[in-house]
Parts: structure tokens; C-alpha cells; sequence
């Protein structure tokens, strides 16, 4: 296992472990985000009690959720790891930067993005995954069944204009953070191709801007309701 160690330990490695990692969160991206559309059901819930219970209680989903909390962590300490790497490499900073000219704004920031992003995964899931788990959450029924009614827990949380904010805040974090992060994962596995890139790109494009902004929308429309 030493080739796998020292490949891991690498610049080349780290990267290749962050452009997996982040493909893998943005599929659970994709995931989250079609079961909290279902906040916006006009059935006072159910939709997304019902959802969130079957997320909760399926065997598969919860062992899939221990790679998932792997990967946050792997990802976001690879970034620390590789950011620290680039700074020790480049100690004496350039008299003119040409990062302006030759790289965007995203992709000079990713550190700043990366950091938002994180600060509002720690109150998401204090707020979210830690009251599932271990707070007072109410119950709903339906059809004779009980439900944790954690769309409640939601409403709450989203009529408080401060989190909504701070939600629409970190998914335009998010869109600038994926934007950059989706190409940038294909160039490093070695995927760019001419025929190819072109439809990388804009699949890239619409899942930056698509992706966040449909999460933006959720504590919007719950908050004027």
C-alpha cells in the first residue's frame, strides 16, 4: 500500500481525492435538493415528513450516509492540505498577481467560498441534523402513521429572515464554489477532451447556477409565505 500512501501524499493525489470527493457532494446535492423541494408542497408537510423518515429509517441511506460524512470531511481537509501545500510552495507573494488575467474570480477564492460554505454547514446541521437526532421535534400523523414533523423544524427556522439570509448568502457561495469546482475535477482526472469540454462546461454552468438557486429559493418562498 506504500504507492497508494505516497500517491496520496502528493499534489497530484490530493487533487485527484478532491476532484472525487466534490463529484460525489454534488450528487448528493442533486439528492437533497429534490427531497427539500418538497417543502414547497402546499400539503402542510407530509410530502417532506414522509421523505425525510424514509431517509431516516432506510438501511441503505443510512450506510450511505456514513460515506457521505466521510467525504465531507476527506474534502474539506484535502482543501486545508492543499491550500497550506501552495502557500509553502509560493512563500514570497508575485510584485503583480496574474491569476486577474489568467484564472477567474472563482477559482482564486475557492479558500474564502470554501470557508463560507463550511461556516454554514456547521449551524445547518446544528440547526437541521443535530435536532433530528437529538432535539424535542414534534410529531404529525398520517394515515395512521407517526411522523417526526420535521417540516416544522424547517418553517421555524426559515422564519427567521437572519437564516434565510445567511442561506441565500452561502448558495451563492456555493455557485461560484461549484462553478469552478466541476470543471476544474474533470481537468484534473484527465477527462478534458475537444470534443467533450465544451458539453463539460456548460453541464458545469447549469449545475452551478441551477443547483444553488433552486436551494436559495426554498427559505424565500417558505419565508414569505
Amino acid at each position: 500500500m506504500s504507492w497508494f500512501t505516497n500517491a496520496m501524499s502528493s499534489t497530484i493525489g490530493k487533487k485527484v481525492l478532491m476532484a472525487l470527493t466534490g463529484l460525489f457532494l454534488i450528487t448528493f446535492l442533486i439528492v437533497h435538493l429534490s427531497g427539500n423541494l418538497q417543502l414547497l408542497a402546499d400539503d402542510g408537510g407530509k410530502s417532506f415528513n414522509i421523505y425525510a423518515k424514509f431517509m431516516t429509517t432506510n438501511p441503505f441511506i443510512k450506510t450511505t450516509s456514513y460515506l457521505l460524512y466521510t467525504t465531507f470531511i476527506v474534502h474539506i481537509v484535502w482543501a486545508v492540505l492543499l491550500t497550506v501545500m501552495n502557500r509553502s510552495s509560493r512563500p514570497v507573494g508575485y510584485a503583480v498577481n496574474p491569476g486577474n488575467v489568467s484564472s477567474s474570480w472563482s477559482s482564486r477564492n475557492m479558500g474564502i467560498l470554501g470557508t463560507i460554505i463550511l461556516i454554514f454547514l456547521v449551524i445547518h446541521l446544528k440547526n437541521f441534523w443535530y435536532e433530528m437526532h437529538w432535539g424535542d421535534i414534534p410529531t404529525a400523523t398520517y394515515e395512521g402513521e407517526v411522523y417526526n414533523d420535521l417540516y416544522a423544524v424547517v418553517d421555524f427556522a426559515f422564519g427567521n429572515i437572519l437564516y434565510v439570509l445567511l442561506y441565500t448568502v452561502s448558495m451563492l457561495a456555493l455557485m461560484f464554489h461549484l462553478y469552478h469546482g466541476f470543471k476544474s475535477a474533470f481537468q484534473t482526472l484527465g477527462l478534458n477532451h475537444p470534443k467533450y469540454t465544451p458539453m463539460i462546461k456548460t453541464v458545469g454552468y447549469a449545475i452551478a447556477i441551477i443547483i444553488p438557486a433552486l436551494f436559495a429559493c426554498i427559505p424565500i418562498i417558505m419565508y414569505l409565505k
